[in-house]
């Protein structure tokens, strides 16, 4: 069981190269919460085709990257889910005159202070309405029981490269 952020391409290839001998689930996230939060981020974003949409990660003051892994999961889970490559939709910040919003922009905001274990809202807008999902971690204990439920899966698993999604039975 894996769950961390910031693998480069070698790492991840050397993750699917192993998996060839062993069951491995990676994710960049072990809340079970926040999996939930991303199966129904896709589900707006197929839905709500013609809404905007924005995500605002926030952590504690020392979080040292940004934005977040998890916030970064997230809206490639919305691109996806829209059939968009994310690098060509992707604004981190905005400052300035930078003209009006593109009709496919996904924009990741990321805020930092205090001791915020961690908290992921993607908001889904539009003219007339708007509707903003929501996780917030409030310990880390949070994401320890996620990685035991997964690595309790995975112990009866295949060899393999696996997801939380997997180990939650909610793949597609």
């Amino acid at each position: 069981v894996i769950g961390t952020t910031g693998l480069n391409d070698d790492e991840k290839n050397l993750l699917h190269l192993a998996s060839g001998t062993m069951p491995i689930l990676y994710a960049t996230n072990m809340s079970l919460g926040v999996a939930v939060l991303n199966r129904i981020a896709r589900i707006a974003s197929k839905v709500l085709r013609e809404f905007d949409i924005e995500i605002v990660e926030q952590h504690h003051r020392h979080k040292k990257d940004a934005p977040s892994g998890t916030a970064m999961t997230l809206a490639g889970c919305v691109a996806e889910a829209r059939d968009l490559n994310l690098k060509d939709v992707l604004v981190t910040g905005r400052a300035g005159m930078v003209g009006a919003r593109s009709k496919d922009e996904i924009a990741v905001m990321a805020l930092r202070g205090g001791d915020v274990v961690g908290r992921h809202t993607v908001g889904f807008y539009n003219d007339g309405e708007f509707i903003e999902l929501n996780h917030t971690a409030t310990s880390r204990a949070t994401f320890s029981k996620g990685a035991i439920k997964a690595a309790i899966w995975l112990k009866d698993q295949n060899s393999g490269l696996y997801s939380i999604d997997d180990s939650l039975g909610l793949d597609d």
